[in-house]
């Protein structure tokens, strides 16, 4: 099991093939959304939750251990990005891209888009950042699956290891 948490000891703990699609419907909204540096910096941790490189049921990051800022006016805005990635995910945002048919995604983004309203980045834990840093945002697109990829940490998109 895969386990994203979130504050008050929430957590969301997905299967590898639950994790898989997870990542990918967020790949296709936050490719869309990014825009600012701590955007490009969530996009590089997303991408390493790709289990075809990282390995099956190793993945996940809680959300007291992502740098939200230096103030809390950055830390809303990034809260702000991630609730937006949510909910463009939400309204199936590419799914049609998708070589499979995702019947139980759209409860694990709503479950977490809960868990992330409801987080206070107050009770963030300095020096536990999982969030990789400005030198390792991911700036760099997949041109055939127009989503930003895993630069640096290897040059592959999420789809391109797992063969589409």
């Amino acid at each position: 099991m895969n386990k994203f948490k979130g504050g008050n000891d929430r957590h969301l703990s997905l299967s590898n093939g639950g994790t898989a699609v997870f990542v990918d419907v967020l790949t296709f909204a936050v490719s869309e959304l990014a825009r600012e540096p701590w955007d490009f910096r969530f996009a590089a941790l997303l991408s390493l939750q790709n289990q075809n490189v990282m390995g099956r049921g190793v993945v996940g990051f809680a959300l007291e251990e992502l740098d939200w800022g230096e103030s809390p006016q950055e830390a809303a805005a990034a809260k702000d990005f991630l609730l937006r990635v949510l909910d463009l995910a939400l309204t199936r945002h590419r799914w049609d891209e998708l070589t499979y048919e995702p019947p139980r995604v759209e409860g694990y983004l709503r479950t977490y888009r809960a868990m992330v309203q409801d987080f206070d980045f107050a009770t963030a834990k300095a020096g536990e950042d999982v969030l990789p840093g400005p030198q390792e945002a991911a700036r760099a697109s997949c041109v055939r699956h127009r989503v930003l990829n895993g630069l640096p940490f290897w040059e592959e998109c999420v789809f391109c290891t797992d063969g589409l």
